[in-house]
């Protein structure tokens, strides 16, 4: 099957243009696609903030900054409980705000994800006559001993589709309240 059966027309161009990994011998990788119902603006504002994952990433619940939010910073974030780790350590690697482009490696942690670095774009479509949002999150990562590919892909994929539900949810939720809040013309 190629990127044009599993995936739209559009999103496979995307995908081919900016999520472009290389996985070695002992890794695995995919990119998963998300439609959500609120403009770029919107989206893009929770993506962005790499000091704010916690925002509409729900297995996130505090997340500390060390630098100025500019590539190469790194953040200290702690896991809810239930997933197989409590603290993960980030860099931002990539940071596009014109081409909407996130991009994060995993560099340390109480977790199995090694090598981990995804990447995040977002992009602007019409769903049902309205502004909407194409999301799309690739990885690449280690597939760790005593786990196949396949398994190891699997879990990383549940992840990001449990967080690319979360911020549908909280991205239509903020259009939702700016389409329905009156305009203060004075203030």
């Amino acid at each position: 099957m190629n990127d044009a059966d599993a995936y739209g027309v559009m999103e496979a161009q995307y995908i081919r243009r900016h999520h472009r990994h290389e996985p070695r011998e002992n890794q695995c990788t995919s990119a998963l696609v998300k439609h959500i119902r609120a403009p770029v603006h919107l989206v893009w504002s929770l993506v962005r903030r790499f000091d704010q994952p916690q925002r509409y990433k729900p297995f996130v619940s505090r997340c500390v900054v060390n630098g100025d939010l500019g590539i190469g910073s790194v953040r200290e974030v702690n896991v809810r409980s239930g997933l197989p780790a409590t603290t993960s350590t980030e860099r931002l690697e990539l940071l596009d705000d014109e081409e909407h482009i996130l991009g994060i490696k995993i560099v340390g942690g109480d977790h199995r994800l090694r090598n981990y670095s995804s990447i995040m774009t977002v992009h602007p479509e019409i769903i049902d006559g309205r502004p909407g949002t194409l999301v799309i999150e690739s990885f690449v990562v280690d597939v760790p001993e005593g786990n196949t590919r396949d398994e190891t892909c699997y879990f990383v994929q549940a992840l990001i589709r449990c967080n690319l539900k979360s911020l549908a949810d909280v991205s239509e939720r903020m259009a939702v309240q700016d389409r329905t809040e009156p305009i203060n013309r004075y203030g």
